[in-house]
């Protein structure tokens, strides 16, 4: 141990909303009743401190801990104990901690489990336990309600290291430390009280490895205690296979075939297993990963050597070199190089033919280059490590890997490659300035040797600058063709200095700009003079005129994977509306690492890598971007038709993804859907994790321009989960703006307002122009629907009207109709007249069929009463050519309500009835509530009035909404139910907006006629 450094103790709990969230209501519930609570999780993720949280937080009562053994106040019957918790909550709540309840004996824990079932009889009492999760439940609290602590996310995490430390860790070694902790808090904790202020700060080399035994071991305290040398060696025997398995599980035969090899005179047996060890039909696994690293690294070395070389032996004998390799590799006894195995560890990592996940592949690269002594190949094969760890969804992995192979003297081509894995991965989950920067940086480095890779590079670079807003930066990347440079020219792997290999602003000058033409903007580009402006959010097929830019996010690298490890791995994808697929890892290049044959082909050192030409497809897809970007329809549609042609014969991913893309820029949602439900199933039957939250967000976005709310909406939750677990908070960010702009229509104001935020967060964090700005339109058109104009105005005057606070060069188009119903609603049309003419160009250019409705809508809004009439009509003319129910019903709601005003009711009757359907059937619900209320205003009653309105509710809103009409407060309320008067609010809200009333006597005379019409039928029924 070095520790020197003295950690700061953290001062508040980092993440844990829904756990927090969970033992609030624990507390809150005192106010009418009794409740218990179980919390559970490995060791070291903060059970104690959740339950500290909860006593510091507790006002309304006594706090009473209690703990294990006589001597320490535990009773050992229910009865007791009951009576012990009446005497300490005299008429007041009481809150009962009980920290490490799996400690107590067996009669004491069946005491505390009776006393939890028979809380009431002892007054209002909130008993809050902990229990350990590295092993199963104890039978006695099974029965009762668990929430779990699961590790801490990159961001949580991230925040813990900063507040300990005052945020002075250098960039590499906070990255190796948040991957070795893998969330856990107290090993982050404990890692940095292991180094000295010189290690953190990256003075230092780090001690290898960070994660020592004694480090381990001291955060998984008692939990390793194991009380026979057989179940130690069944515990050493999983641990040392889970190391080279695709996931937290292993094959129980291979277990006891290893201990059979391990000791030839035993008879071991997976009957009864160790506690911390739990069984699954033919798998094994441990309950916490943290206890199965402990019990590896705290194991005996020449136990532990022998141990992976029996597994070494049985994988063999069955065929699996690679995994073979690895256990033969953890089975040497010191750490020196050993080239011939690093070879063939590297070699069969390569190998497409041999079936391994991305995961195992990486891990077999990473150690060939711990067993590797030459710089450069060892550089190399720590860049591959990297790949294989972005592909399989673990960037957390991957950024400690490229700081191992920084650290290698290299030639340029493997430096570039390097940058690259580390601009897609910022790409996904990091600043995307940042990433722009090293993606040109690494297109320079490829240039001369990589073309190929070179090529893919530009394109993710392109991808990084659409999502942040650059479109100069964009167009200039996509115009990028690679030159040879002088391989000194970019030098260490960071940016680039200004120098003669460099322009003025330090990018690299090792590329040439094609196609630059007089007039041209920054880098040689020609530049709209016109700022550009979006499509749909749901509809890439709004190309651009010169005023208009459309191109979304792009896939970017050919890719030809045909085998287990050979899909190619995107960055993050950043369309307007139109998820487009971003830059793919592999520039041609299949299983990370496998040779290719192109002509004048080279191979890098150990073999693994080669360049060739551009393939078609990325040209392509560039050509087709570039000149949508500069409004060039014409040419645009041939080579954006190739790439969605070129998907019905092939079944790779990366093709499948580019051609969903392409799709959606040229308008066809349908092929857009049909390639991105493909491109979904083949990422997962490929195991390419980092691609499925793209595949998803393209399907999100085809459907919400196809007008399939709901479909998009489930396309984003899946998303979410998954872009969540690949530890990709960028494509995260655009699947929670996909989920604001759903619920903004689906009168769901609560969860508008937490996706927004939850959007935004990452967005301004990381400058994801894009992402923030359809977040915002999201917030907008919420306002809007609940009636609120002057709200959603001001809202939508800072995305769209002129000014430095302007939003994404590709939405904020899309806004304007919101914005001039808006403005044209709360008594501002002054306010949309430079807009609505930019508006018009954009419909006049026809590449997005609702724009032509929508212009006519918005004339109509503004034009007086003798025009109004036929721009309504002629709006919902072409909302008939143009499909979407969605839009058609707006424009229905806005004429219904004009006509009403107009006195002219028998028309706005049949308007707003058309508007109620469409929007019923696109589950607009906060739209169809307007409509509801209009025809109520007319004397007519809505389609789905009376005793059918209120089937809509769910049956916590039916009670609530029973309870008000009957004339009892929010409060009171509460208290029935057993729920905090804030839960009240948010129900009661949702069931005004529903029914469509403004006020409790509104409520009460729809309940009474609900009730009296379904007596009415109920009377019929039994005449």
């Amino acid at each position: 141990m070095t520790g020197e450094t003295t950690v700061r103790t953290a001062v508040r709990i980092h993440g844990r909303s829904a756990q927090r969230e969970a033992v609030r209501a624990l507390l809150d519930g005192l106010r009418a009743r009794s409740g218990h609570l179980v919390v559970t999780g490995e060791p070291g993720l903060g059970r104690t401190a959740l339950l500290q949280w909860a006593a510091d937080s507790f006002r309304a009562g006594p706090v009473l801990r209690l703990g294990p053994g006589e001597d320490r106040g535990a009773p050992t019957t229910a009865g007791e104990l009951l009576t012990t918790l009446r005497k300490a909550a005299g008429e007041a709540p009481l809150l009962v901690c009980v920290d490490d309840a799996h400690l107590w004996d067996a009669p004491a824990r069946s005491a505390l489990s009776h006393a939890a079932e028979r809380l009431h009889t002892a007054g209002r009492v909130a008993l809050l336990l902990s229990v350990a999760g590295h092993r199963a439940v104890d039978p006695e609290f099974a029965r009762l309600p668990v929430v779990r602590l699961d590790p801490l996310a990159p961001s949580h995490a991230d925040a813990l290291l900063d507040e300990v430390t005052d945020g002075s860790t250098d960039p590499a070694v906070r990255e190796h430390l948040l991957a070795e902790a893998e969330g856990n808090p107290a090993l982050l904790l404990a890692l940095v009280r292991r180094l000295t202020p010189a290690e953190l700060r990256g003075l230092r080399p780090l001690p290898r490895p960070t994660a020592d035994a004694g480090t381990l071991a001291a955060v998984a305290g008692s939990a390793l205690t194991c009380p026979s040398a057989d179940a130690r060696d069944l515990l050493l025997t999983v641990a040392a296979a889970v190391r080279a398995a695709d996931g937290p599980d292993v094959d129980t035969r291979l277990v006891l075939d290893a201990l059979r090899h391990l000791d030839p005179a035993s008879a071991p047996t997976a009957n009864p297993l160790p506690d911390v060890l739990a069984g699954a039909g033919d798998r094994l696994r441990f309950h916490s990963p943290l206890l199965c690293r402990a019990v590896h690294a705290t194991a005996a070395p020449d136990r532990r050597r022998a141990a992976h070389r029996a597994l070494a032996d049985v994988l063999e004998a069955d065929g699996q070199p690679l995994p073979a390799l690895l256990h033969r590799s953890w089975s040497l006894s010191g750490p020196a190089p050993v080239a011939r195995l690093a070879d063939r560890l590297a070699a069969v990592a390569a190998d497409g033919t041999t079936p391994a996940s991305h995961g195992l592949r990486g891990t077999a690269y990473a150690r060939a280059a711990e067993l590797t002594a030459d710089a450069p190949v060892r550089a190399e094969r720590y860049t591959a490590a990297a790949e294989q760890a972005l592909l399989a969804g673990r960037p957390d992995r991957a950024r400690p890997l490229l700081a191992a192979a920084r650290d290698c003297a290299a030639p340029a081509v493997v430096r570039g490659r390097a940058e690259r894995v580390r601009g897609l991965a910022e790409l996904r989950d990091g600043p995307v300035g940042d990433a722009h920067q090293s993606l040109l940086l690494a297109a320079s480095l490829l240039a001369e040797d990589a073309p190929a890779e070179a090529a893919s590079a530009a394109l993710a670079a392109a991808d990084a600058a659409w999502a942040a807003g650059d479109l100069s930066s964009c167009l200039a990347t996509l115009s990028l063709g690679p030159a040879p440079v002088p391989r000194d020219a970019a030098g260490m792997l960071g940016p680039a200095a200004p120098d003669a290999a460099t322009g003025a602003d330090g990018l690299p000058g090792a590329v040439d700009l094609a196609g630059a033409v007089d007039g041209a903007g920054p880098g040689g580009v020609p530049v709209p003079t016109d700022p550009p402006g979006p499509r749909h959010a749901a509809d890439p097929r709004h190309a651009a005129d010169p005023r208009q830019v459309v191109a979304p996010r792009h896939a970017n690298a050919p890719g030809h994977a045909t085998a287990p490890g050979h899909a190619t791995v995107p960055g993050h994808a950043t369309p307007g509306y139109a998820a487009v697929p971003s830059a793919v890892l592999a520039g041609g290049r299949t299983g990370g690492a496998t040779p290719r044959t192109d002509a004048g082909a080279r191979g890098g050192p150990g073999g693994t890598r080669v360049c060739g030409a551009v393939p078609d497809p990325v040209r392509d897809h560039r050509v087709g971007m570039r000149a949508l970007l500069e409004g060039r329809l014409d040419r645009a549609a041939p080579s954006l038709g190739q790439v969605v042609e070129r998907a019905r014969t092939d079944d790779r991913p990366e093709t499948l993804l580019r051609a969903a893309s392409a799709a959606l820029l040229l308008g066809n949602v349908d092929a857009a859907r049909r390639a991105g439900a493909r491109a979904l199933a083949a990422t997962r039957q490929s195991g390419s994790e980092a691609l499925v939250p793209q595949a998803l967000e393209y399907l999100a976005y085809a459907e919400l321009r196809a007008g399939r709310h709901p479909q998009a909406r489930a396309h984003a939750e899946e998303g979410l989960r998954t872009a969540l677990r690949a530890g990709q908070r960028n494509t995260a960010a655009h699947h929670q703006a996909v989920l604001a702009l759903a619920a903004s229509i689906e009168d769901e104001p609560a969860a508008v307002a937490r996706h927004v935020t939850a959007a935004l967060a990452t967005a301004r964090r990381h400058g994801l122009a894009q992402a923030a700005t359809l977040a915002e339109w999201a917030a907008a058109r919420a306002d809007l629907g609940r009636g609120r104009p002057q709200d959603a105005a001001d809202r939508l005057g800072l995305l769209v009207l002129p000014g430095p606070g302007r939003g994404h060069f590709a939405v904020w188009r899309l806004a304007v109709p919101c914005f001039v119903e808006a403005a044209a609603l709360a008594g501002r049309p002054e306010d949309t007249h430079e807009v609505l003419t930019d508006f018009a160009g954009w419909a006049a250019f026809g590449a997005d069929p609702q724009a032509a409705a929508q212009l006519a809508r918005c004339h109509a809004l503004l034009a007086p009463p003798d025009r109004a009439d036929d721009l309504y009509r002629r709006a919902l003319a072409r909302h008939d050519e143009a499909g979407g129910d969605f839009e058609r019903a707006r424009t229905a709601l806005l004429y219904g309500k004009w006509l009403r005003r107009r006195r002219r009711p028998r028309e706005a009757r049949g308007r707003l009835g058309t508007a109620l359907a469409g929007f019923d059937r696109c589950g607009a619900g906060v739209w169809a509530a307007q409509a509801r209320a209009e025809l109520r205003a007319l004397g007519a009653a809505p389609q789905d009035g009376g005793a059918g309105t209120l089937t809509g509710l769910t049956p916590q809103q039916l009670r609530i909404a029973r309870h008000v009409a009957e004339g009892a407060t929010n409060r009171e309320v509460a208290l029935t139910l057993a729920v905090s008067t804030r839960t009240v609010d948010y129900h009661l809200r949702k069931v005004f907006a529903v029914l469509g009333v403004r006020s409790r006597l509104e409520l009460a005379r729809m309940v009474e006629h609900a009730d009296r019409t379904r007596g009415d039928r109920r009377a019929g029924d039994r005449m």
